[in-house]
């Protein structure tokens, strides 16, 4: 599995103990920052996102959380999930299949982060009733 992340300043240094992580286990691509200056968030949840597809999955960190996983659900097939328990690593990869793992740098130890990165990386979508929502999931294109 080919992992992406990315973050922005607020979220730079949990984003760097998770590479850390993962750098043994996996195929990490560190896609920035690389210090702490100030950075858009936006501008790193695209650069993860748009390589996201089957096999390859994207972990995006900021203060909150809130805003790389509005950024990343703007992505045409990417299903990203803000969690902050281990619980919900697990149920959002078995019941959504979600492909971006999102994580606040402001409410998420580094011990919990990792075991929430690692639950979500080992989990496997269960499919029977929860593929026809993640397809409905999928579908949906909405412009005003």
């Amino acid at each position: 599995m080919k992992i992406y992340i990315g973050s922005d300043h607020a979220g730079y240094l949990l984003k760097e103990e998770i590479v850390k992580y993962l750098n043994d286990k996996y195929e990490v691509v560190n896609c920035g920052p690389f210090g702490m200056d100030s950075v858009d968030y936006p501008d790193y949840a695209v650069k993860v996102c748009k390589e996201v597809k089957e096999d390859v999955v994207g972990i995006l960190v900021c203060y909150t959380g809130i805003g790389m996983s509005m950024a990343a659900n703007k992505f045409k097939g990417v299903r990203a999930a803000l969690v902050g328990k281990v619980e919900d690593a697990i149920l959002t990869r078995e019941h959504n299949n979600a492909n971006v793992l999102c994580l606040s740098a402001k409410n998420t130890p580094v011990d919990l982060a990792i075991e929430i990165v690692e639950k979500f990386l080992t989990t496997e979508f269960t499919y029977g009733r929860h593929e026809r929502r993640v397809n409905k999931i999928n579908e949906i294109d909405v412009s005003r």
